[in-house]
C-alpha cells in the first residue's frame, strides 16, 4: 500500500468558528494511523501558532497548547507562509515553539514550524496527494 501524504491547509482564526478545532482534532486521528500529516497555515490561519492566547473573555478552551504534542504523534511539517504573516502584523517571533524529536539526529530537538513563502507554500501544496483545507 502506498502512503499518501495528507496536507492540512489551515486558513481561519483560531476561535470564533469550528475550523481550526476540527482540523487539529483530524491531524491527531490521522497521526495516529500512521498517515504522513503536514499542516499548512496561511492567511487567518497563521494566528492559530500564536504565543499566548488568552481565550478567558470568549469562554472556549484554548487548545492551542495541543500544537506542542505534534511531534509525539511525528508530525513534524508544519508550513506558515511569511507574506501571511507579514499581511497581519505578525513576525515569526510572535509564534509558538512547536519542537519534535528527531530520531535519526540522536533525538536532537528541532522547529517543526517552517516559514516558507507564498510560491514554496503553491509548491507544497502542488506536492501532497490530498488536501484538505480548513
Amino acid at each position: 500500500m502506498t502512503v499518501k501524504n495528507f496536507l492540512y491547509v489551515n486558513r481561519k482564526a483560531p476561535y470564533g468558528t469550528i475550523y481550526a478545532l476540527e482540523s487539529l482534532e483530524v491531524v491527531l486521528i490521522g497521526a495516529a494511523f500512521d498517515q504522513d500529516v503536514s499542516l499548512a497555515f496561511v492567511d487567518d490561519g497563521v494566528f492559530q501558532l500564536t504565543k499566548g492566547q488568552n481565550t478567558d473573555g470568549i469562554g472556549v478552551k484554548n487548545f492551542s497548547p495541543t500544537f506542542r504534542a505534534l511531534g509525539d504523534y511525528d508530525v513534524t511539517k508544519l508550513f506558515v507562509e511569511a507574506e501571511s504573516l507579514a499581511e497581519r502584523g505578525l513576525t515569526p517571533d510572535d509564534l509558538q515553539e512547536v519542537m519534535y524529536e528527531d530520531e535519526d539526529d540522536d533525538w536532537a530537538e528541532k522547529p517543526s514550524i517552517k516559514i516558507i513563502s507564498r510560491a514554496e507554500m503553491a509548491d507544497v501544496m502542488a506536492g501532497a496527494d490530498v488536501v484538505l483545507s480548513f
